[in-house]
């Protein structure tokens, strides 16, 4: 069933939008789970699974959930398209989902149809920034830009004279410099030096590079708490299963107080992202409510990724490190999804930055608000 057949649905039984995100997520979780389980492909020696997995997800309407059904999307709501990002974290999802659901989303912000391809967002590190010229053409670098390198199509942020502009790049008309980030997923820079937008269009009225770099932090914050779910749900059998001392160490108090803590870092992190997802998906702008959610989410979100993979890992103890186990595919990228969109230390210092250009009096008042 596609996104638009399953809103038609629950439009027909009287669903609300919660039930609409609930069988969107149910539907990325069917796909998922039968060509993207993390202990099968984790067996695999190639990577052949990603382009079936890949089809059945452009097929069901999820990778472009958030364009509007004119420019050839599903036309779901944000809060659906963050429900499809959190069963991507929770499954480690190692193809562009999320960055495909926010080129779209930014493309849609200023109008422009999206290619029923593979594609990601740029930039995606604060300060990165693409600049377009009179000639037309671009010039600039972004860092560490997520699966530019599989991707066929970049939606860029550009400045043209001050303002804010969204283009449509063939991925074949820039330089890339490939990487990987922790989990091995391509992790690329991209210089876009003489390259010409396919599309342009102005972006929207105060719309910046913070708007985007906003929307991309509550994206990678919804992944990790997914992520920390499955972590939590791996750790917690395993200390079921393990034995020592004739009776499985889930039974001994110190672990006992481990899987409390990290129980605890996955309920934060669901509590900050899913509040932050909420609050961009109600709001007109991305106004203070807004950065002050998406921001906190960010930082409490990385840090739990922190807190959450050592303890995982030092409950599973040595085997939790070898690749044959699955954890890591959980682990590696909730740790590399705190970089993106800007780290825990950037949202930090700019959350700090924002409550003192209100002053003291509009603390309160601001964190009552939410």
């Amino acid at each position: 069933m596609t996104i638009a057949g399953v809103r038609a649905h629950a439009g027909a039984i009287g669903g609300r939008v919660n039930e609409s995100c609930d069988i969107v997520a149910e539907t990325a979780r069917r796909i998922f789970a039968d060509l993207g389980e993390p202990r099968t492909v984790n067996r695999l020696d190639d990577e052949d699974w990603k382009a079936e997995l890949w089809r059945a997800l452009v097929e069901a309407g999820l990778a472009l959930a958030w364009v509007p059904e004119q420019h050839g999307g599903a036309g779901a709501g944000l809060a659906d398209g963050f429900a499809i990002i959190r069963v991507g974290g929770q499954f480690a999802a190692a193809v562009p989902l999320a960055d495909t659901l926010l080129a779209g989303w930014l493309l849609s912000c200023a109008g422009i149809s999206s290619p029923a391809e593979a594609m990601t967002v740029a930039p995606m590190r604060p300060g990165d920034r693409v600049t377009l010229h009179k000639d037309g053409s671009l010039s600039g670098r972004a860092r560490g830009v997520s699966f530019a390198q599989d991707a066929s199509k970049l939606a860029v942020l550009v400045d043209a004279a001050g303002a804010a502009c969204v283009a449509l790049v063939e991925t074949a008309a820039c330089r890339l410099a490939p990487g990987r980030n922790l989990a091995g997923d391509p992790l690329d820079a991209v210089t876009f030096d003489g390259a010409r937008p396919i599309h342009l269009a102005p972006a929207p009225k105060d719309f910046d590079q913070t708007s985007l770099l906003l929307m991309g932090a509550t994206a990678r914050s919804v992944a990790i708490s997914g992520a920390l779910e499955s972590a939590l749900d791996l750790t917690v059998q395993y200390a079921n299963e393990r034995v020592a001392f004739e009776r499985p160490i889930a039974k001994f108090q110190a672990v006992q107080h481990s899987l409390a803590r990290l129980a605890g870092e996955v309920a934060a992190a669901m509590t900050a992202s899913g509040s932050a997802a909420d609050a961009i998906a109600q709001a007109e702008s991305f106004d203070d409510g807004a950065f002050l959610e998406a921001a906190a989410a960010k930082i409490r979100c990385a840090e739990a990724a922190q807190e959450g993979a050592a303890i995982a890992h030092q409950v599973h103890g040595a085997i939790g490190f070898t690749k044959e186990h699955v954890l890591h595919r959980f682990t590696l990228r909730m740790l590399s999804w705190r970089d993106d969109f800007g780290n825990e230390s950037h949202w930090a210092a700019a959350l700090g930055s924002r409550v003192a250009a209100r002053g003291g009096d509009e603390l309160w008042p601001l964190l009552a608000s939410r």
